[in-house]
């Protein structure tokens, strides 16, 4: 019944396109919308870009060719410029015949400049207007713009960050010591985002971010965005985009914002093969990436495939809890080896129907094997009554497996410049295996194995969308947008516990902790509509309203009788508003309002209760609503003299936030043939937080002398957290600044060589019942062109005075204390190599590709992770990372 009542949400959010105007014919420019490298055509000059023109009665029409095939040049630009200032007054586009017509003339004099992507401008002579002229100009020819990649020569360096409309940009692909590295280390260098050393992603403070990957979602990032980033080259990113206030075409999760990842492609004739690698201390990785197409035709492939090895690590933990017969102290260490494969592999395919469809599809596997080791983890516990511990040694060997696959298809209809109709599907599926096993070892001579626990831990995460957008102009200068959507998620945890009685003994079932399935389902329909104006006086003003409403479906297999609590259905209205004012000479101002929603990610929602480190446990809650927040910001920027600068203050309430609420629980410890009970610290998650935040981010980049970049940025904000529990037992709060910064260099010298260094810090963390100490990371690289730049091979060093890093962190309540030390050993030395097989030419302007924004996932903290990675156990320091 539910799904019934999504597919006709859907069409009744859809069915209102027949009604939307369909704007001023070919002859609307439309002096705004897409960024202009996603455009099928030079924006047509506007009226507005110079004093109006007086209407007149002269009318001139013609045809435009292409002059190597006589074929007709479609929706080209026209712009009408004065002779006396030689600026455009008016203009139109040529439908798709190659026919223009432009009309209601004032007498004088022009010229007009035809324009097209992969076509040379052209300029008339000089042509004179009279009142009543009505001039044919019969076929005018345009001469394609033929080139080879061999043939380019830049002088000097694209800018690192650029600033659009609705999203800062990091060109990424200028970075060359982020080469052999995954897309964490490029996010490092974004500015407004920090990344802690386990991979998560954090903007402005909140890691309530949602992750696209060009465009698109997959079930890996809703799994865990720090896993999806190990997943991604560095070398295969283009751009990293940073959208702090998206529109209402966009879904309305992500309570900080969206972050989308653009990898490389091409769209160039003829076939080509890259090849890289690199060999270091820490890992090893081996990328192939091919690319054909012929006609109107492309396809690509690519297979990408990292090793990690000798990643090392450390951690100590002093933990108090507090119990009836007084308070219990618990010590604790271990040292850990981590070995970790990702795979990416992907197949592509693009055909352009004709020159106003398109259809796009492609299909992407990505696939992790990451195992760990905690070697003799020591836990000495100290009861009130006793003098002497209770020693406890275990190895723990976790295994995290996944595999995701993703599978797209978009059809594109483009009526005229800024009408277009799009129809999206998009299947993607994350499977994943999540199991420890814990041999307890003897506590008479410490290399026994005595007895085995273990916990198995499968599950998925399934989602299909179907996605219809429209967009349309009226008049010159509005464009309205709309559509509907639909996602279909399923989510299955299956977990059980087993032990057994010695090393070669059966393993049984704990009969203590009882096996489980959660079937979890969501279906989300959402329509929404946006409303651009751009105003003669340089305002431009995008406002729209989304609607989206969730039914939600959860059960266990297990359960007797009625469940313990039910999951409401609910809707939420979720307006947005962004206006911006050129003030002239390169400077911008912005102010922006938007509500956000996050729903619980599947390592929140996961009951699974994780031991792996006995003494500090997780586990989720398949309960969890949706968070709720608000943001305001207000920005400014200038580019002076090749000098880029950004000023934003912000401001942002969350309520209804998931927080982790840590409590004690009694467990059973040591061998389970003879278990021995205590108090241990339980991590689990609820909606009773509230967070607000205000700050300041401030960054810039400068060219200099047209070989040098220089660039960075500092953050500041303060944060204050409440979890609003009336228990003064779990009542908790805590308040404080925030600083964090980032320094980048990159030199290009003669004869191929390029240099580059980059340095960074994210200041102590402030988290809801304590503290984590400093974070800083920094690396330096050298490379070397050859053969016009077919091939390179690079050397990059990074951390390589720590050994190791030493992270602390702190944990208060009324009812524990804990106080963390882990170390990383990170420091790292690689050689890569890159080299290009084959030739390309550019090919005819191709279509903008459409692509489905699932950005309503709440994301861990890490990834999911079985009990202390290298970076320490679990629930240490703040909260420890969400399990699934």
């Amino acid at each position: 019944m539910k799904t019934l009542l999504l597919v006709l949400y859907i069409a009744s959010a859809t069915a209102a396109l027949a009604q939307v105007p369909s704007g001023t014919g070919p002859g609307s420019p439309g002096g705004f919308g897409r960024p202009a490298d996603e455009r099928t055509q030079r924006p047509a000059a506007t009226i507005s870009e110079s004093d109006p023109l007086p209407r007149g009665n002269g009318k001139i029409v013609g045809l435009l060719m292409d002059s190597t095939t006589s074929k007709p040049v479609e929706f080209a630009t026209i712009a009408v410029l004065s002779a006396q200032t030689n600026k455009p007054v008016d203009g139109t586009t040529t439908d798709e015949k190659g026919r223009f017509a432009l009309t209601k003339l004032a007498p004088g004099q022009y010229r007009l400049q035809y324009s097209f992507i992969g076509y040379r401008d052209k300029r008339s002579a000089l042509i004179t207007v009279e009142r009543g002229t009505d001039l044919n100009l019969g076929i005018i020819n345009m001469a394609p713009d033929i080139r080879t990649l061999s043939e380019v020569n830049v002088v000097g360096q694209a800018a690192m960050i650029e600033e659009k409309v609705d999203r800062l940009v990091y060109n990424a692909d200028k970075d060359i010591t982020a080469k052999g590295g995954d897309a964490s280390d490029v996010m490092r260098k974004v500015p407004m985002l920090s990344v802690d050393l386990d991979g998560n992603v954090s903007l402005r403070g909140s890691s309530n971010v949602t992750v696209l990957i060009n465009n698109k979602p997959s079930t890996i990032v809703a799994s865990s965005v720090a896993d999806a980033l190990k997943q991604i080259p560095a070398d295969m990113i283009k751009t990293v985009e940073v959208i702090t206030s998206p529109s209402a075409k966009y879904d309305a999760e992500g309570s900080a914002g969206i972050i989308n990842i653009v990898t490389k492609k091409t769209t160039l004739q003829g076939a080509t093969l890259n090849v890289d690698g690199g060999v270091g201390n820490r890992g090893a990785l081996l990328g192939l990436n091919g690319n054909y197409r012929t006609g109107k035709m492309g396809f690509s492939l690519s297979g990408f495939g990292r090793a990690e090895y000798n990643v090392r690590g450390a951690f100590s933990n002093d933990q108090t809890t507090a119990s009836p017969n007084g308070t219990i102290r618990t010590l604790q260490s271990a040292s850990t080896q981590n070995q970790r494969i990702f795979g990416n592999y992907q197949l592509g395919w693009d055909y352009d129907i004709n020159k106003n469809t398109s259809l796009t599809a492609s299909v992407r596997y990505g696939a992790r094997n990451g195992l760990t080791s905690q070697n003799n983890l020591l836990t000495q516990t100290f009861l009130p009554s006793g003098f002497f511990p209770i020693n406890n040694l275990r190895n723990v060997d976790s295994k995290d497996l996944s595999g995701t696959v993703d599978a797209n298809v978009t059809y594109t209809r483009t009526y005229k410049p800024q009408q277009e109709l799009s129809i999206l599907a998009l299947y993607s599926r994350n499977n994943r295996t999540n199991n420890f096993v814990a041999d307890i070892l003897s506590g008479a001579d410490f290399q026994t194995i005595t007895a085995r626990q273990r916990n198995d831990n499968q599950s998925y995460n399934q989602e299909s969308t179907l996605q219809i957008d429209y967009q349309v102009p009226v008049g010159k200068n509005q464009l309205f947008e709309l559509g509907g959507k639909g996602i279909f998620r399923q989510v299955n945890s299956d977990f059980q516990y087993l032990i057994a009685d010695g090393p070669d003994a059966p393993y049984e079932t704990d009969n203590s902790r009882r096996a489980n399935t959660l079937f979890y389902d969501q279906q989300i329909a959402a329509s929404y509509l946006s409303y651009t104006l751009t105003t003669k006086s340089k305002f431009t003003i995008k406002a729209g309203a989304r609607y989206e409403y969730t039914f939600i479906g959860a059960r266990f297999s297990n359960e007797q009788g009625a469940p313990a609590a039910s999951i409401p259905d609910y809707g939420n209205l979720v307006p947005s508003i962004n206006i911006s004012k050129n003030l002239g000479g390169g400077k911008i101002i912005k102010l922006a309002y938007n509500r956000r929603i996050q729903r619980p990610g599947i390592q929140f929602l996961n009951p699974n209760v994780n031991t792996a480190n006995p003494t500090n446990i997780t586990t989720g809650n398949p309960y969890l609503s949706p968070e709720l927040t608000d943001n305001i910001e207000l920005g400014t920027s200038a580019n002076i003299k090749g000098i880029y600068l950004n000023a934003t203050v912000f401001a942002r309430r969350t309520n209804n936030e998931i927080t982790a609420v840590r409590d004690t629980s009694t467990q059973s410890f040591g061998d389970p043939t003879n278990p021995v009970f205590q108090q241990v610290i339980r991590t689990g998650y609820q909606n009773v937080g509230r967070q607000d935040a205000f700050g300041l981010n401030l960054f810039g980049n400068a060219t200099l002398f047209s070989k040098w970049q220089l660039g960075g940025g500092v953050d500041v904000f303060h944060v204050s957290l409440t979890n609003n529990n009336s228990n003064p037992i779990y009542a908790a709060s805590n308040s404080g600044w925030i600083v964090s910064g980032r320094l980048m260099t990159s030199l290009t010298l003669k004869g191929g060589w390029g240099l580059q260094a980059f340095g960074g810090m994210r200041g102590r963390q402030v988290q809801l019942q304590g503290y984590q100490s400093t974070m800083y990371f920094y690396n330096v690289g050298v490379r070397k062109d050859f053969n016009q730049k077919k091939a390179s091979i690079g050397l990059a060093a990074e951390n390589f005075l720590n050994h190791p890093f030493v992270q602390t962190s702190e944990l208060r309540s009324p009812i524990l204390t804990q106080n963390s030390t882990n170390s990383f050993y990170n420091a790292g030395v690689r050689l890569t190599f890159s080299y290009k097989i084959g030739k390309m030419s550019f090919d005819a302007p191709q279509k903008r590709r459409r692509s489905i924004d699932n950005d309503d996932i709440k994301s861990g903290e890490g990834g999911g992770n079985d009990g202390p990675q290298q970076g320490g156990p679990a629930g240490g320091g703040g909260g420890g990372r969400p399990r699934n």
